[in-house]
């Protein structure tokens, strides 16, 4: 996410005196949080902390009287940092994906984990739908031809093909890919659809495998979490069933692909383009991908508007109201 300004600490008579609920801010440095909640929380950031101390130093200092913190992107939640909490009981997620959270050490302990819900499932879908035009209609790369000047010498721009009557398969029927299925669905897409389990709800056809899924697809939208269970799951073997003419669509995150086995299918012709807005190695991006007209690359923005930034905002909120009220969550991880 991007900076914001500034978290002001609280400190002596001024501390004591606020009644408002303490919430830790964890973020790395280049992350803050996008929107302003001091009206209704305390908020400790270590690194806006104007004192001399440490994060670590800083955090032993508040740790007894810290029991709820936002974790800001995808900064760790790992076991070093809630070792140094004692009292923690809450884990406020940012993003939807909680790949981040050492989820083991939480559900051990009795720490509650919640994540963005479906504040991002609109903006989402929209960009997977984007990525999914531009790759069949080469409108970056048209834009590029445009731009370079190539037009006025070679007039010959080569054919896009068309979205309508495309089979999707979307790896992911949770929020986010039910949401790019309503929009394929109104361009005349035929969907189907793997995930954990069937949906009795959705009216699409499910495969519990995905290469057979990406045997009867002509895209594959990855929409799902990154696990252990997903990750790598888009691997060679899927790619080779997808075939010549697949076009993989990613806007879940980088590691649920084989990002070498990709990389290597599309600069040998062997899939027919990619939209990509993560990658394995954030911020690294494959430097083969760079000269590819048929991949559309992105930095990891689809989630990213001021619509979204409001709405994770009003969850993040309710979450912490709930739980500093002893009510349930809105969006609690279910831990398996």
């Amino acid at each position: 996410m991007p900076a914001h300004e500034n978290v002001n600490i609280p400190s002596g008579n001024e501390e004591e005196a606020d009644r408002r609920p303490l919430v830790l801010v964890h973020r790395l440095p280049r992350f803050a949080l996008p929107f302003d909640m001091r009206t209704t929380f305390r908020l400790l950031d270590p690194i806006a902390s104007a004192t001399d101390e440490s994060p670590q130093d800083f955090l032993s200092r508040h740790a007894p009287s810290i029991r709820a913190l936002i974790t800001v992107g995808p900064t760790p939640v790992n076991a070093d940092l809630l070792d140094l909490l004692p009292s923690l009981r809450l884990v406020v997620g940012s993003s939807a994906g909680v790949d981040h959270i050492n989820l083991t050490d939480c559900r051990r302990r009795g720490i509650a984990v919640t994540n963005a819900g479906s504040a991002y499932s609109e903006d989402v879908a929209d960009y997977a739908v984007a990525l999914l035009l531009d790759v069949f209609r080469r409108i970056s790369a048209a834009d590029r031809f445009v731009r370079t000047g190539s037009w006025p010498r070679k007039p010959e721009y080569p054919l896009g093909f068309k979205l309508g009557g495309k089979r999707v398969g979307i790896v992911g029927l949770g929020s986010i890919g039910s949401e790019v299925a309503k929009r394929l669905v109104a361009f005349g897409c035929r969907i189907a659809y793997n995930s954990r389990n069937k949906k009795p709800s959705a009216p699409y056809t499910y495969y519990a495998n995905v290469c057979d899924l990406a045997v009867n697809s002509d895209v594959i939208v990855v929409c799902c979490a990154l696990t252990k269970e997903t990750h790598h799951i888009i691997n060679k073997d899927v790619m080779t069933a997808l075939g010549k003419g697949g076009v993989i669509i990613n806007v879940g995150r980088g590691a649920v692909i084989d990002e070498k086995e990709l990389v290597q299918y599309l600069t040998r012709g062997e899939i027919g383009g990619a939209g990509l807005d993560v990658f394995e190695k954030e911020p690294d991006v494959p430097k083969e991908l760079f000269t590819l007209d048929n991949v559309v690359l992105s930095p990891h923005r689809a989630v990213l508007t001021p619509e979204s930034f409001e709405a994770v905002r009003e969850v993040i909120t309710a979450n912490l109201n709930a739980f500093f009220s002893n009510k349930p969550l809105l969006s609690p991880v279910q831990y398996e």
